[in-house]
């Protein structure tokens, strides 16, 4: 039940979700992002297998694609709410990175 006067949100529609982040080392031993997803929890009891499209953001230059290689810092996102809420992420150049398959137990 919500209270009166506070705003419904499109978040609090959806319900909950689990943001991952995946991280690696590079080529230097830096440790770097791998891929980004989001799923949302499900709510029957039971045993739920779930599938994630994982994403890394990517640079929008070729001169920043080669300084972020040399220095051995990538894009990446610095707050999860965005990764869980994909508002704005249709201007953010992103790249598809693979899966992580998950299991829920809801009891």
């Amino acid at each position: 039940a919500r209270r009166a006067g506070s705003p419904l949100t499109r978040a609090s529609l959806t319900g909950p979700q689990i943001v991952v982040s995946v991280y690696g080392p590079d080529f230097f031993g830096n440790d770097v992002v791998r891929g980004y997803g989001a799923v949302h929890v499900p709510f029957t009891p039971g045993r739920h297998t779930r599938t994630i499209a994982m994403f890394v953001p990517e640079s929008t230059s070729r001169l920043q694609k080669l300084t972020s290689w040399f220095t051995g810092r990538r894009p990446e996102f610095t707050d999860p709410k965005v990764v869980a809420q994909g508002e704005g992420r249709e201007v953010t150049r992103v790249r598809s990175q693979g899966f992580v398959t998950i299991s829920f137990n809801v009891v």
